[in-house]
């Protein structure tokens, strides 16, 4: 344990990119309902806007 310099380190940086590829995956099965969604309707949405 010389090298590290706080214990916790390495488990906030597994938590922070854990965090980031959660969000990307979210982010990703959004952005395919929304197609999905849209396709659905002919393009035709009734909300509008990114969100």
């Amino acid at each position: 344990m010389s090298d590290k310099t706080r214990p916790g380190t390495s488990r906030d940086e597994r938590l922070k990119q854990a965090l980031k590829a959660n969000i990307a995956r979210r982010k990703a099965q959004a952005k395919a309902r929304a197609r999905d969604d849209e396709a659905d309707s002919g393009g035709e949405t009734e909300e509008s806007g990114d969100g």
